[in-house]
């Protein structure tokens, strides 16, 4: 009996432990996502380069990809605008050293002469290396709006 005690204290430490790590993960990941979002609104590409490993992709709704250093440079060089960018119903899912973070947008901004606002379902994906994590991965969907 003495024994079962032990393990059962030991089980449910461990899962305490467990859930305690996942919700600072998920906080963290709510943090990077808020960041982010700042980061937009300033026009603030270091913040972009910290965050986003060097071998990310964007899918954006038209089906075209953009890297890392195609996102920092727009950012740069003013192309890539934002006046607005809301986010709701996030849910960040954490699989060890992988987040993913789904949500909806709601942006309005320019990326050159394109208007790019609108609302969009998004999924982004984080990765822990080296002990930080950074986004490598996301991609929007338009929400189209039904007749």
């Amino acid at each position: 009996m003495k024994r079962f005690m032990i393990v059962l204290a030991f089980i449910v430490a461990a899962s305490a432990l467990a859930f305690g790590q996942g919700g600072n993960v998920e906080q963290s990941i709510r943090g990077l996502m808020e960041e982010l979002r700042q980061a937009s609104l300033k026009g603030d590409a270091a913040t972009f380069d910290k965050l986003l490993a060097d071998d990310y992709i964007v899918i954006v709704d038209t089906g075209s990809t953009l890297t890392k250093t195609d996102v920092v440079e727009n950012i740069k060089s003013g192309k890539l605008k934002y006046a607005a960018a809301d986010v709701s119903d996030l849910k960040v899912r954490v699989y060890g050293d992988t987040a993913l973070v789904n949500a909806t947008l709601n942006v309005k901004g320019h990326l050159g002469d394109a208007d790019i606002s609108g609302r969009f379902r998004t999924v982004r994906v984080w990765v822990k290396r080296k002990g930080q994590w950074q986004s490598v991965s996301h991609q929007y969907t338009r929400i189209v709006q039904q007749p």
